[in-house]
């Protein structure tokens, strides 16, 4: 895992036996200060996720879509998902790492929900 850098990837979820369910996912990396601030801010749509690190919660103050919210813990396991509309404010988790952020109802297809854990896997 370690620290990552602003750039592209896949996101890959894998079951409780380690099966890999569906595609991997395109993945955006906002690693940096800059780039976890902007985040999915002023987009009309996302091909894939976000992944926003460090990050334990996030707002949707600007935001013309409305998102899904992955909490995940510093082993990459879904703590909790939540959607959010535009003009909210999440909660902080406590034991969340990182952030992940989809369109709204992506996060249901890939099989995206508590307990299970993430492969980030990143571009050269």
């Amino acid at each position: 895992m370690g620290r990552w850098r602003d750039g592209r990837g896949r996101l890959i979820v894998r079951t409780d036996s380690g099966a890999v369910l569906g595609a991997p996912v395109p993945l955006e990396i906002s690693a940096s200060y800059r780039a976890r601030t902007k985040g999915l801010l002023g987009r009309d749509s996302l091909d894939g996720a976000m992944l926003l690190s460090p990050a334990s919660g996030v707002h949707t103050f600007g935001m013309r879509i409305p998102i899904d919210v992955a909490y995940l813990d510093r082993h990459l396991t879904v703590l909790a998902v939540r959607t959010m509309p535009p003009g909210r404010l999440g909660l902080p988790r406590l034991r969340a790492r990182h952030v992940l952020e989809a369109e709204a109802g992506a996060m249901t297809k890939w099989g995206l929900s508590a307990g299970v854990r993430v492969v980030v896997e990143v571009d050269g």
